[in-house]
């Protein structure tokens, strides 16, 4: 673990890829912020700071969390490496995206704009292609509206095409997800390990998602804000960060529900040996957990 200048441990940071940028290794997932309000807009910055987490992410589709997170912006804009995302698939859609991520955030530029979910194979050739996104990206990167360019999505094919990806462009950084049960499927853990190979070796970024995964709602009761069901105990929460970033170039995105942020946050600063994978089944079977993608 690290520890600031006093005596209270803080997130630990490492290089974010190739950006130059140490990042701490939690990363707050601004999709929490889908629905928020000034009191929970002052509270989260509040943790942030507190627990010195310098690195947002964020979307264009995210509801009304880029406007949340441009609250902050005037005052607090160096502190932070600021991403969002487009949806978009062809240039001039998502260059009028990328526009509007800047108004709504109140900065001239970001750090990391990233092509949202790219995993669909036709909206991959759309966006890839000519007058695609990622010639938006480039022009923007170029123009210098956004410093680095990355790539996101969701599913079991996602790190296969994720390094699809990487074959056609140098990104800077990927994100996608990675908790226990997932990777206990064979052709998902054999893709992500190929796909953290090519990104060691190119020094790309990568980000991961749904860590507190316990499974689909189903029937149950939806007790946060998550759109799956969350371990909510900060002994499990313990179990499940401390596994991600167990894997040593990983960096976890933050659960979109903001009542979670500070069990993940205290996990973090209390990062030490990864469990072992009897402790990870022994959760599994208590929390009645399942892969969320299939």
């Amino acid at each position: 673990m690290a520890r600031d200048e006093g005596t209270r441990p803080v997130i630990p940071r490492q290089s974010f890829g190739s950006t130059g940028h140490e990042s701490s290794r939690v990363i707050f997932g601004a999709a929490a912020f889908w629905k928020a309000n000034p009191k929970i807009e002052e509270r989260t910055l509040a943790l942030l700071l507190e627990h010195g987490v310098n690195h947002i992410d964020v979307a264009a589709s995210y509801g009304d969390a880029e406007l949340h997170v441009g609250h902050w912006m005037q005052n607090h804009r160096d502190r932070f490496f600021l991403a969002t995302k487009t949806g978009e698939r062809g240039h001039n859609g998502a260059k009028a995206e990328l526009h509007r991520s800047l108004e709504r955030l109140r900065v001239d530029s970001v750090d990391l704009w990233q092509l949202h979910n790219l995993v669909d194979p036709a909206e991959w050739e759309e966006a890839m292609g000519p007058g695609g996104a990622l010639e938006a990206a480039v022009d923007a990167k170029e123009s210098g509206l956004a410093r680095f360019i990355g790539v996101t999505g969701h599913g079991v094919t996602v790190a296969a095409m994720h390094r699809m990806s990487l074959e056609r462009f140098p990104f800077d950084s990927v994100l996608l997800p990675l908790n226990y049960t997932m990777m206990q499927n064979p052709a998902y853990r054999a893709d992500f390990e190929a796909l953290s190979e090519t990104c060691r070796a190119r020094g790309v970024a990568i980000q991961t998602i749904k860590s507190l995964t316990v499974g689909p709602w189903g029937e149950k009761e939806r007790t946060t804000r998550t759109w799956y069901e969350a371990l909510g105990e900060q002994a499990d929460i313990d179990l499940a960060v401390h596994w991600v970033l167990g894997h040593d170039r990983a960096f976890l995105n933050g659960s979109s529900d903001v009542g979670l942020l500070e069990k993940i946050l205290n996990a973090a600063e209390r990062l030490e040996t990864p469990p072992q994978d009897t402790e990870m089944e022994n959760m599994v079977t208590r929390a009645a957990m399942s892969p969320l993608f299939t």
